[in-house]
Protein backbone atom coordinates (compact mmCIF):
# COMPACT_ATOMS: atom_id res chain seq x y z
CA UNK A 1 0.00 0.00 0.00
CA UNK A 2 2.75 2.31 0.68
CA UNK A 3 4.80 1.46 -2.63
CA UNK A 4 1.32 2.23 -4.49
CA UNK A 5 0.57 5.60 -2.45
CA UNK A 6 4.70 6.33 -3.19
CA UNK A 7 3.85 6.06 -6.92
CA UNK A 8 0.96 7.92 -7.32
CA UNK A 9 1.87 10.44 -4.55
CA UNK A 10 5.46 10.72 -4.60
CA UNK A 11 7.38 12.42 -0.95
CA UNK A 12 7.43 16.02 -1.35
CA UNK A 13 9.33 18.60 0.44
CA UNK A 14 8.57 22.33 0.96
CA UNK A 15 11.58 24.73 1.77
CA UNK A 16 10.81 27.23 3.54
CA UNK A 17 13.84 29.83 3.64
CA UNK A 18 13.92 32.60 6.49
CA UNK A 19 16.94 35.42 7.48
CA UNK A 20 18.03 32.38 10.49
CA UNK A 21 18.44 29.70 7.57
CA UNK A 22 16.61 27.49 5.44
CA UNK A 23 14.34 24.77 6.75
CA UNK A 24 11.73 22.04 5.20
CA UNK A 25 8.22 20.37 5.38
CA UNK A 26 8.35 16.72 4.31
CA UNK A 27 4.98 15.75 3.02
CA UNK A 28 4.59 11.63 2.79
CA UNK A 29 2.04 10.36 0.74
CA UNK A 30 -0.22 9.44 3.83
CA UNK A 31 -0.19 13.19 4.09
CA UNK A 32 -0.97 14.69 0.52
CA UNK A 33 -3.98 11.78 0.39
CA UNK A 34 -5.51 12.64 3.32
CA UNK A 35 -5.00 16.53 2.33
CA UNK A 36 -6.76 15.38 -1.43
CA UNK A 37 -9.45 13.52 0.79
CA UNK A 38 -10.33 17.00 2.81
CA UNK A 39 -10.09 18.94 -0.47
CA UNK A 40 -12.57 16.79 -2.20
CA UNK A 41 -15.11 16.32 0.69
CA UNK A 42 -15.70 20.05 1.35
CA UNK A 43 -15.73 20.88 -2.48
CA UNK A 44 -18.40 18.21 -2.69
CA UNK A 45 -19.82 19.36 0.11
CA UNK A 46 -20.00 22.90 -0.97
CA UNK A 47 -21.42 21.68 -4.60
CA UNK A 48 -24.10 19.90 -2.44
CA UNK A 49 -24.92 22.66 -0.16
CA UNK A 50 -25.09 25.61 -2.77
CA UNK A 51 -27.25 23.30 -4.93
CA UNK A 52 -29.52 22.60 -2.09
CA UNK A 53 -30.02 26.25 -1.24
CA UNK A 54 -30.47 26.67 -4.94
CA UNK A 55 -33.09 24.07 -5.53
CA UNK A 56 -35.02 25.78 -2.41
CA UNK A 57 -35.08 29.62 -3.52
CA UNK A 58 -36.19 27.83 -6.88
CA UNK A 59 -39.13 26.32 -5.14
CA UNK A 60 -39.82 29.21 -3.01
CA UNK A 61 -40.09 31.21 -5.77
CA UNK A 62 -42.01 29.20 -8.02
CA UNK A 63 -44.59 28.52 -4.83
CA UNK A 64 -45.25 32.40 -4.08
CA UNK A 65 -45.78 33.10 -7.81
CA UNK A 66 -48.91 30.22 -7.57
CA UNK A 67 -49.90 31.37 -4.64
CA UNK A 68 -50.21 35.30 -5.96
CA UNK A 69 -51.24 34.19 -9.16
CA UNK A 70 -54.05 32.39 -7.28
CA UNK A 71 -55.07 35.40 -4.93
CA UNK A 72 -55.29 37.90 -8.44
CA UNK A 73 -57.30 35.15 -9.64
CA UNK A 74 -59.41 35.30 -6.40
CA UNK A 75 -59.92 38.97 -6.39
CA UNK A 76 -60.56 39.48 -9.93
CA UNK A 77 -63.46 36.69 -9.41
CA UNK A 78 -64.38 38.67 -6.13
CA UNK A 79 -64.28 41.68 -8.20
CA UNK A 80 -66.49 40.39 -10.81
CA UNK A 81 -68.88 38.74 -8.02
CA UNK A 82 -68.95 42.30 -6.60
CA UNK A 83 -69.56 44.41 -10.06
CA UNK A 84 -72.48 41.82 -10.56
CA UNK A 85 -74.12 42.42 -6.93
CA UNK A 86 -74.18 46.09 -7.62
CA UNK A 87 -75.74 45.72 -11.15
CA UNK A 88 -78.41 43.42 -9.65
CA UNK A 89 -79.05 45.93 -7.08
CA UNK A 90 -79.06 48.85 -9.51
CA UNK A 91 -81.85 46.96 -11.46
CA UNK A 92 -83.80 46.08 -8.74
CA UNK A 93 -83.79 49.92 -7.47
CA UNK A 94 -84.69 51.21 -11.15
CA UNK A 95 -87.32 48.79 -11.36
CA UNK A 96 -89.10 50.15 -8.40
CA UNK A 97 -88.49 53.28 -9.15
CA UNK A 98 -90.35 52.80 -12.40
CA UNK A 99 -92.83 51.11 -10.14
CA UNK A 100 -93.45 54.02 -8.05
CA UNK A 101 -93.43 56.43 -11.71
CA UNK A 102 -96.05 54.08 -13.18
CA UNK A 103 -98.19 54.02 -9.85
CA UNK A 104 -98.22 58.41 -9.58
CA UNK A 105 -99.27 58.02 -13.99
CA UNK A 106 -102.27 55.29 -13.12
CA UNK A 107 -103.17 57.28 -10.22
CA UNK A 108 -103.05 60.87 -11.78
CA UNK A 109 -105.07 58.68 -14.85
CA UNK A 110 -107.13 57.47 -13.08
CA UNK A 111 -108.82 61.07 -11.17
CA UNK A 112 -108.63 62.19 -14.73
CA UNK A 113 -111.07 59.42 -15.96
CA UNK A 114 -113.01 60.05 -12.44
CA UNK A 115 -113.09 63.69 -13.41
CA UNK A 116 -114.53 63.06 -17.17
CA UNK A 117 -116.83 60.63 -15.85
CA UNK A 118 -118.79 63.03 -13.64
CA UNK A 119 -118.32 65.83 -16.34
CA UNK A 120 -120.01 63.26 -18.34
CA UNK A 121 -122.62 62.86 -16.36
CA UNK A 122 -123.20 66.28 -15.61
CA UNK A 123 -123.73 67.11 -19.23
CA UNK A 124 -126.15 63.80 -19.29
CA UNK A 125 -127.80 65.43 -16.77
CA UNK A 126 -128.36 68.71 -18.16
CA UNK A 127 -129.17 67.52 -22.05
CA UNK A 128 -131.76 65.74 -19.70
CA UNK A 129 -133.15 69.14 -18.40
CA UNK A 130 -133.00 70.67 -21.68
CA UNK A 131 -135.10 68.13 -23.10
CA UNK A 132 -137.57 67.83 -20.64
CA UNK A 133 -138.17 71.89 -20.41
CA UNK A 134 -137.63 71.62 -24.72
CA UNK A 135 -140.92 69.13 -24.14
CA UNK A 136 -142.96 71.25 -21.66
CA UNK A 137 -142.21 74.21 -23.98
CA UNK A 138 -143.83 72.31 -27.20
CA UNK A 139 -146.91 71.23 -25.23
CA UNK A 140 -147.55 74.75 -24.10
CA UNK A 141 -147.18 76.40 -27.66
CA UNK A 142 -150.02 73.17 -29.09
CA UNK A 143 -152.45 74.43 -26.19
CA UNK A 144 -151.25 77.80 -26.60
CA UNK A 145 -152.40 77.24 -30.60
CA UNK A 146 -155.49 75.20 -29.28
CA UNK A 147 -156.68 77.78 -27.59
CA UNK A 148 -156.35 80.45 -30.39
CA UNK A 149 -157.95 78.37 -32.55
CA UNK A 150 -160.74 77.97 -30.09
CA UNK A 151 -160.85 81.59 -29.25
CA UNK A 152 -161.36 82.23 -33.11
CA UNK A 153 -164.24 79.69 -33.49
CA UNK A 154 -165.93 81.30 -30.90
CA UNK A 155 -165.50 84.73 -31.81
CA UNK A 156 -166.94 83.86 -35.11
CA UNK A 157 -170.00 81.59 -33.63
CA UNK A 158 -170.79 85.24 -31.71
CA UNK A 159 -170.00 87.84 -34.22
CA UNK A 160 -170.17 86.06 -36.94
CA UNK A 161 -166.51 87.02 -38.24
CA UNK A 162 -163.04 86.59 -37.17
CA UNK A 163 -162.72 89.99 -35.64
CA UNK A 164 -164.44 92.35 -32.58
CA UNK A 165 -164.59 95.77 -32.83
CA UNK A 166 -161.52 98.12 -32.65
CA UNK A 167 -161.01 97.39 -28.72
CA UNK A 168 -161.24 94.14 -28.41
CA UNK A 169 -159.24 93.47 -31.99
CA UNK A 170 -156.44 95.13 -30.99
CA UNK A 171 -156.24 92.93 -27.68
CA UNK A 172 -156.51 89.83 -29.76
CA UNK A 173 -153.70 90.82 -31.60
CA UNK A 174 -151.38 91.71 -29.06
CA UNK A 175 -152.31 88.40 -27.59
CA UNK A 176 -151.42 86.61 -30.87
CA UNK A 177 -148.32 88.68 -31.74
CA UNK A 178 -147.15 87.68 -28.11
CA UNK A 179 -148.21 84.02 -28.81
CA UNK A 180 -145.98 84.44 -31.85
CA UNK A 181 -143.10 85.69 -30.53
CA UNK A 182 -142.99 83.34 -27.35
CA UNK A 183 -143.67 80.51 -30.19
CA UNK A 184 -140.19 81.80 -32.44
CA UNK A 185 -138.49 81.88 -29.22
CA UNK A 186 -139.25 77.65 -28.37
CA UNK A 187 -138.42 77.03 -31.79
CA UNK A 188 -134.75 79.12 -31.44
CA UNK A 189 -133.98 77.33 -28.04
CA UNK A 190 -135.10 74.07 -29.51
CA UNK A 191 -132.60 74.36 -32.26
CA UNK A 192 -129.95 75.42 -29.98
CA UNK A 193 -130.94 72.49 -27.74
CA UNK A 194 -130.19 70.13 -30.73
CA UNK A 195 -127.13 71.51 -31.62
CA UNK A 196 -125.60 71.63 -28.21
CA UNK A 197 -127.11 67.81 -27.76
CA UNK A 198 -125.08 66.93 -30.89
CA UNK A 199 -121.85 69.14 -29.57
CA UNK A 200 -122.62 66.82 -25.87
CA UNK A 201 -123.05 63.41 -28.05
CA UNK A 202 -119.59 64.34 -29.76
CA UNK A 203 -117.81 65.02 -26.46
CA UNK A 204 -119.54 61.57 -24.59
CA UNK A 205 -118.01 59.86 -27.53
CA UNK A 206 -114.65 60.94 -27.73
CA UNK A 207 -114.12 61.05 -23.35
CA UNK A 208 -115.35 57.71 -23.98
CA UNK A 209 -112.56 56.77 -27.18
CA UNK A 210 -110.21 58.54 -24.65
CA UNK A 211 -111.01 56.37 -21.54
CA UNK A 212 -110.74 53.50 -23.94
CA UNK A 213 -107.04 54.40 -24.69
CA UNK A 214 -106.00 55.09 -21.03
CA UNK A 215 -107.06 51.25 -20.55
CA UNK A 216 -105.35 50.07 -23.04
CA UNK A 217 -102.11 51.82 -21.99
CA UNK A 218 -102.66 51.11 -18.03
CA UNK A 219 -102.20 47.56 -19.44
CA UNK A 220 -99.52 48.21 -20.81
CA UNK A 221 -98.08 49.61 -17.79
CA UNK A 222 -99.57 47.24 -15.45
CA UNK A 223 -97.97 44.31 -17.86
CA UNK A 224 -94.28 45.51 -17.19
CA UNK A 225 -94.78 46.38 -13.86
CA UNK A 226 -96.01 42.92 -13.23
CA UNK A 227 -92.90 41.56 -15.27
CA UNK A 228 -90.63 44.14 -13.00
CA UNK A 229 -92.41 42.50 -10.02
CA UNK A 230 -91.69 38.96 -10.88
CA UNK A 231 -88.16 39.92 -12.13
CA UNK A 232 -87.84 41.57 -7.95
CA UNK A 233 -89.31 39.27 -5.92
CA UNK A 234 -87.77 35.82 -7.51
CA UNK A 235 -84.01 36.46 -6.61
CA UNK A 236 -85.51 36.97 -2.84
CA UNK A 237 -87.42 33.81 -2.57
CA UNK A 238 -84.86 31.19 -4.76
CA UNK A 239 -82.35 32.67 -1.74
CA UNK A 240 -84.47 31.83 0.92
CA UNK A 241 -85.35 28.22 -1.12
CA UNK A 242 -81.88 27.42 -1.16
CA UNK A 243 -81.15 27.70 2.80
CA UNK A 244 -84.22 25.89 3.92
CA UNK A 245 -86.31 29.20 5.01
CA UNK A 246 -89.97 29.67 4.50
CA UNK A 247 -91.23 33.06 3.19
CA UNK A 248 -94.24 32.71 4.61
CA UNK A 249 -92.86 32.67 7.89
CA UNK A 250 -90.22 34.87 7.51
CA UNK A 251 -92.74 37.55 6.38
CA UNK A 252 -95.06 36.55 9.58
CA UNK A 253 -92.09 37.27 11.45
CA UNK A 254 -91.06 40.93 9.65
CA UNK A 255 -94.82 41.89 10.58
CA UNK A 256 -94.91 40.89 14.04
CA UNK A 257 -91.44 43.02 14.44
CA UNK A 258 -92.15 45.76 11.93
CA UNK A 259 -92.53 49.03 13.64
CA UNK A 260 -90.49 51.43 11.93
CA UNK A 261 -91.77 54.36 9.75
CA UNK A 262 -92.83 53.59 6.34
CA UNK A 263 -94.68 50.34 7.22
CA UNK A 264 -96.27 48.07 4.67
CA UNK A 265 -98.01 49.75 1.78
CA UNK A 266 -101.81 50.39 2.35
CA UNK A 267 -104.20 49.54 -0.76
CA UNK A 268 -105.82 52.17 -2.93
CA UNK A 269 -109.10 52.81 -2.01
CA UNK A 270 -111.35 54.65 -4.50
CA UNK A 271 -114.58 55.30 -4.43
CA UNK A 272 -116.71 53.30 -6.61
CA UNK A 273 -119.92 55.23 -5.88
CA UNK A 274 -121.61 51.98 -5.64
CA UNK A 275 -120.35 50.68 -8.69
CA UNK A 276 -118.13 47.14 -8.35
CA UNK A 277 -114.34 48.23 -8.78
CA UNK A 278 -112.70 48.35 -11.85
CA UNK A 279 -110.36 46.23 -12.80
CA UNK A 280 -107.22 48.42 -12.81
CA UNK A 281 -107.95 48.80 -8.84
CA UNK A 282 -107.63 45.51 -8.31
CA UNK A 283 -104.36 44.80 -10.57
CA UNK A 284 -102.79 47.97 -8.34
CA UNK A 285 -104.16 46.78 -5.09
CA UNK A 286 -102.10 43.11 -5.95
CA UNK A 287 -98.94 44.69 -6.95
CA UNK A 288 -98.74 47.00 -3.59
CA UNK A 289 -99.67 43.37 -1.92
CA UNK A 290 -96.75 42.16 -3.94
CA UNK A 291 -94.33 45.13 -3.49
CA UNK A 292 -94.79 44.96 0.00
CA UNK A 293 -94.05 41.46 0.22
CA UNK A 294 -90.98 42.63 -1.15
CA UNK A 295 -90.40 45.44 1.21
CA UNK A 296 -90.71 42.14 4.06
CA UNK A 297 -88.38 39.95 2.28
CA UNK A 298 -85.70 42.55 1.97
CA UNK A 299 -86.27 43.10 5.56
CA UNK A 300 -86.33 39.46 6.67
CA UNK A 301 -82.71 39.25 4.20
CA UNK A 302 -81.18 42.46 6.47
CA UNK A 303 -81.83 40.83 9.98
CA UNK A 304 -80.43 36.99 8.47
CA UNK A 305 -76.44 36.47 7.57
CA UNK A 306 -76.41 36.42 3.75
CA UNK A 307 -73.06 38.49 3.34
CA UNK A 308 -69.56 38.04 4.41
CA UNK A 309 -68.20 39.34 7.53
CA UNK A 310 -65.09 41.34 6.10
CA UNK A 311 -65.61 43.83 2.69
CA UNK A 312 -62.04 44.06 1.68
CA UNK A 313 -59.57 41.11 0.55
CA UNK A 314 -59.69 37.80 1.64
CA UNK A 315 -58.40 34.22 1.47
CA UNK A 316 -60.80 31.46 2.31
CA UNK A 317 -58.32 29.59 4.91
CA UNK A 318 -60.36 26.91 5.92
CA UNK A 319 -63.94 25.53 5.54
CA UNK A 320 -66.62 24.19 7.00
CA UNK A 321 -66.75 20.27 8.27
CA UNK A 322 -64.17 17.89 9.87
CA UNK A 323 -60.55 19.05 9.39
CA UNK A 324 -56.90 18.14 10.70
CA UNK A 325 -56.66 21.19 13.67
CA UNK A 326 -53.90 23.38 13.16
CA UNK A 327 -52.59 23.55 16.27
CA UNK A 328 -53.11 20.33 18.17
CA UNK A 329 -53.07 18.19 15.00
CA UNK A 330 -56.16 15.88 15.91
CA UNK A 331 -59.18 15.75 13.84
CA UNK A 332 -61.83 17.74 15.21
CA UNK A 333 -65.39 19.46 13.66
CA UNK A 334 -64.71 22.93 11.77
CA UNK A 335 -68.25 24.51 12.94
CA UNK A 336 -67.39 27.84 10.40
CA UNK A 337 -65.77 29.39 7.96
CA UNK A 338 -62.06 30.97 8.89
CA UNK A 339 -61.39 34.33 6.32
CA UNK A 340 -57.88 35.44 6.15
CA UNK A 341 -56.65 38.85 5.86
CA UNK A 342 -54.52 41.31 7.19
CA UNK A 343 -54.04 42.43 10.95
CA UNK A 344 -56.06 45.17 11.31
CA UNK A 345 -58.87 44.58 8.54
CA UNK A 346 -62.56 45.78 9.88
CA UNK A 347 -64.81 42.91 10.37
CA UNK A 348 -68.23 43.53 9.89
CA UNK A 349 -71.86 42.17 11.18
CA UNK A 350 -73.32 40.06 8.50
CA UNK A 351 -77.31 40.92 9.68
CA UNK A 352 -79.27 42.85 12.03
CA UNK A 353 -79.19 41.55 15.38
CA UNK A 354 -78.28 42.37 19.33
CA UNK A 355 -74.49 41.54 20.46
CA UNK A 356 -74.91 38.55 23.66
CA UNK A 357 -71.39 38.42 24.28
CA UNK A 358 -68.36 40.54 23.84
CA UNK A 359 -64.69 39.13 24.96
CA UNK A 360 -62.42 36.99 25.63
CA UNK A 361 -63.55 33.24 25.08
CA UNK A 362 -60.90 30.05 25.98
CA UNK A 363 -60.00 28.75 22.20
CA UNK A 364 -62.12 31.66 20.44
CA UNK A 365 -59.67 34.27 21.56
CA UNK A 366 -61.49 37.99 21.49
CA UNK A 367 -64.90 36.52 20.79
CA UNK A 368 -68.63 38.96 19.47
CA UNK A 369 -72.15 36.74 19.68
CA UNK A 370 -74.90 38.61 17.72
CA UNK A 371 -78.02 37.23 18.49
CA UNK A 372 -80.66 37.45 15.19
CA UNK A 373 -84.11 36.94 14.16
CA UNK A 374 -85.61 33.44 13.95
CA UNK A 375 -83.23 31.71 16.34
CA UNK A 376 -80.35 32.66 14.02
CA UNK A 377 -76.57 33.42 15.92
CA UNK A 378 -73.45 34.67 14.62
CA UNK A 379 -69.91 34.45 16.13
CA UNK A 380 -66.45 36.04 15.04
CA UNK A 381 -63.50 35.06 16.94
CA UNK A 382 -60.27 35.68 17.50
CA UNK A 383 -60.67 39.19 16.79
CA UNK A 384 -57.73 41.43 17.55
CA UNK A 385 -59.34 44.08 18.91
CA UNK A 386 -63.52 44.07 19.68
CA UNK A 387 -65.35 47.47 19.04
CA UNK A 388 -68.88 45.95 20.09
CA UNK A 389 -70.85 45.92 23.57
CA UNK A 390 -73.06 43.82 25.24
CA UNK A 391 -76.24 44.61 24.39
CA UNK A 392 -75.89 47.16 21.73
CA UNK A 393 -77.81 46.18 18.67
CA UNK A 394 -76.22 46.76 15.32
CA UNK A 395 -77.51 46.84 11.94
CA UNK A 396 -75.49 44.40 8.72
CA UNK A 397 -72.27 46.10 7.92
CA UNK A 398 -72.16 47.76 11.46
CA UNK A 399 -67.63 47.09 12.19
CA UNK A 400 -67.75 45.55 14.92
CA UNK A 401 -64.25 44.63 15.39
CA UNK A 402 -60.53 44.28 14.08
CA UNK A 403 -59.20 41.10 12.40
CA UNK A 404 -55.99 39.49 14.79
CA UNK A 405 -54.71 36.10 15.82
CA UNK A 406 -56.22 35.81 19.74
CA UNK A 407 -57.03 32.33 20.94
CA UNK A 408 -56.18 29.25 19.45
CA UNK A 409 -54.86 30.83 15.92
CA UNK A 410 -51.88 30.26 13.33
CA UNK A 411 -52.05 33.68 11.99
CA UNK A 412 -54.47 36.84 11.21
CA UNK A 413 -57.97 35.52 10.17
CA UNK A 414 -61.92 35.84 11.30
CA UNK A 415 -63.67 32.52 12.31
CA UNK A 416 -67.08 33.31 11.15
CA UNK A 417 -70.06 30.46 12.54
CA UNK A 418 -74.15 30.81 11.75
CA UNK A 419 -75.39 28.81 14.81
CA UNK A 420 -79.23 28.03 14.66
CA UNK A 421 -81.01 27.00 17.44
CA UNK A 422 -77.58 26.52 18.77
CA UNK A 423 -76.57 23.66 16.17
CA UNK A 424 -73.88 25.53 13.07
CA UNK A 425 -74.43 25.59 9.88
CA UNK A 426 -72.25 26.05 7.10
CA UNK A 427 -72.01 30.04 6.20
CA UNK A 428 -71.36 29.25 2.68
CA UNK A 429 -74.67 28.26 1.88
CA UNK A 430 -75.95 31.48 2.85
CA UNK A 431 -73.42 33.47 1.39
CA UNK A 432 -73.37 31.14 -1.67
CA UNK A 433 -77.49 31.78 -1.82
CA UNK A 434 -77.00 35.24 -1.70
CA UNK A 435 -74.99 35.64 -4.47
CA UNK A 436 -76.95 37.19 -7.01
CA UNK A 437 -78.83 39.45 -4.94
CA UNK A 438 -76.47 41.54 -2.35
Amino acid sequence: MHGFLARIFPEQRLYLRTDDGTRFMRLTPAVQLVAVITIGVIFIWTVFVSSMFLVSALSADSIAHRADTRQIDYENRLNAMSRERDTRALEASTAQARFYVALEQISAQQSALLESEDKRKELETGIDVIQRTLRTTMKERDRAQLQSDKLLAELQVVTGKNSTESGGTDDLERTLDYLNAALERTVDQRDDMVISTRVLDAEVADLRHRADLTKERNARIFSRLEEAMTVSIAPLEKMFENVGLSTDKLIEDVKLGYSGQGGPLTPLAISTKGQPEDPASIKANRLLAELDQVNLLRIAATRLPFVVPVKSSYRLSSGYGWRRHPTTGRTRMHDGTDFAAGYGTPIYSTADGVVTFAGWSSGYGRLVKIRHALGFETRYAHMQKIRAKVGQRVSRGDRIGDMGSSGRSTGPHVHYEIRIGGKSVNPMNYIKAARNVF
